[in-house]
């Protein structure tokens, strides 16, 4: 039984986190938080260079509740699919979507825009990222490594976000936006219109959701 059965059936508790980086102490703390959450969302960079992936998901598989994950810049979707594979309550989403007691989450992994690391780094041009964004539905929790552009984006004076990600948002207007990537911003937010945007970070941060009466899109 979840915490979302066990408490009531109108609302939705979300722990999300991002760029835990083979921390294996920072992905228990998440494991022990995930009991009093409903889902486990993980926005990219589980792994550090495409290495350490698999270490970090055993860990995380062991959460308490569903999970849905992207994959970052440090992993590929494959990489992440394939390291997932054992775990019942993982859902793995790149240009797709998943429906977890009745609500409606899109997600996109890797770095858009394309970054300047080299072929390590799993990356997307903005063209790509939006026909993988595409299908994401009005209301829905859109999980993204890469934070939309102009919001908890910022690095060096600049913003590095995708363009491809805030147009989407003023498209769809989705409930939530979950994103990580850029460290310096961790467990800030941001709004585009009524949508809140957090950037995650490793440690974790709460959302709580609302029952919805209808699919019409937020702004």
């Amino acid at each position: 039984m979840t915490a979302l059965t066990r408490r009531n059936l109108h609302s939705m508790r979300l722990l999300l986190c991002s760029d835990i980086h083979c921390d294996l102490a920072a992905a228990r703390r998440l494991v022990e938080r995930s009991a009093e959450a409903d889902v486990l969302v993980v926005a990219g960079d589980l792994g550090v260079m495409r290495t350490g992936l698999q270490k970090t998901v055993d860990v995380l598989a062991s959460a308490a509740c569903p999970a849905v994950l992207v994959a970052g810049n440090g992993e590929s979707y494959e990489e992440l699919s394939a390291a997932c594979a054992r775990w019942a309550g993982a859902h793995v989403l790149h240009g797709s979507g998943c429906t977890i007691e009745g609500v409606s989450f899109w997600g996109l992994g890797g770095a858009v825009p394309v970054t300047p690391f080299g072929p390590w780094s799993y990356d997307l041009p903005e063209e790509k990222a939006a026909e993988l964004l595409a299908g994401c539905p009005p209301g829905a929790v859109l999980v993204t490594h890469s934070p939309p552009l102009g919001h908890v984006d910022l690095a060096g004076g600049r913003h590095l976000g995708s363009r491809a990600v805030v147009e989407t948002i003023e498209r769809v207007w989705p409930r939530l936006v979950v994103c990580g990537h850029i460290h310096g911003c961790w467990t800030e937010e941001s709004l585009v219109g009524d949508t809140r945007i957090v950037n995650a970070g490793p440690g974790g941060v709460w959302a709580e959701l609302e029952a919805s009466r209808d699919d019409e899109p937020r702004r």
